[in-house]
């Protein structure tokens, strides 16, 4: 159940960046785009040494962490915009 948590965690955190560093290519925040790259690859690693070994609680916890987080991107990106001004 701890691996599913994590796969779901590492899910959530990869799909959660790629939303915020869309939002930030779209708004011509370079920089912010470039760092969130580096997260981004850090999610990902994660994602690839979890992924191979999951199992159905795994996958459903995969699967359920990518919609979550992109709706929560949207959500925050606002806030994180003034937040960094």
């Amino acid at each position: 159940m701890i691996q599913a948590a994590i796969l779901f965690a590492s899910t959530f955190t990869l799909v959660f960046l790629l939303g915020v560093q869309q939002l930030n290519v779209q708004h011509g925040h370079r920089l912010a785009a470039a760092a969130t790259s580096l997260f981004i690859g850090i999610s990902q690693l994660a994602l690839y040494k979890l992924a191979p070994d999951a199992g159905g609680v795994e996958i459903a916890a995969y699967l359920a962490g990518g919609p979550l987080a992109i709706v929560c991107a949207m959500q925050v990106h606002p806030w994180l915009r003034e937040r960094w001004r």
